[in-house]
Parts: C-alpha cells; sequence; structure tokens
C-alpha cells in the first residue's frame, strides 16, 4: 500500500454507497476501467493482475479499518470501484 495520492481520481456518481443501484454501480466501475486503461499498460501475466488486485484489496481494508462508518462512506465505495475495475482490467488482458 502506498501513501501516495491516486492521480487522477475518477468522479463518481454522488449517490451515497448504500444507495446505489447495479446501473450506477458498473457504469462507474466501467469509467474506471477506462480510465487506468488508458493511464497503465495491460497487464503482462497472472502475477501481475494478481498483484494489482491485492494492492487495491489493501488499499480497501486499509479505509474500512480507518472508517468509523457502519455500512461504508465515499472513499470505501471509490476503493470497491476500484477492486472491480481491476477485476475488469484483469478479464480484459488475460483471459
Amino acid at each position: 500500500m502506498s501513501d501516495r495520492p491516486k492521480r487522477g481520481l475518477l468522479k463518481l456518481n454522488r449517490k451515497k454507497c448504500f444507495d446505489m443501484d447495479e446501473f450506477h454501480i458498473v457504469k462507474d466501475m466501467l469509467a474506471e476501467f477506462h480510465r487506468a486503461s488508458k493511464l497503465y499498460p495491460n497487464f503482462h501475466s497472472n502475477h501481475e493482475g494478481y498483484a494489482v488486485i491485492k494492492e487495491e484489496v489493501d488499499e480497501l481494508w486499509d479505509e474500512i479499518k480507518k472508517s468509523k462508518d457502519v455500512r461504508g462512506n465515499d472513499r470505501i465505495r471509490q476503493e470497491l470501484i476500484q477492486v472491480g475495475a481491476m477485476v475488469m482490467r484483469y478479464l480484459n488482458n488475460l483471459c
């Protein structure tokens, strides 16, 4: 986990985490998938794909541990969107 700020985080739908419907969730994941795909090269191996997903899950876990919220918040939601987008990249690049 790095303490560096995320470069160019996507501005997501402003609905609360628990108010989101499937359409907005998939839309935000797809937008993050496209943003990350433009910034970073394709995954080159299963190991790389796994490592990127693990890094995002670790960042999610850090946000969960910091949170006082029971159901999630904007930072947790952002990390979940990034986890989903990296899973999409793995599927797209390597499967």
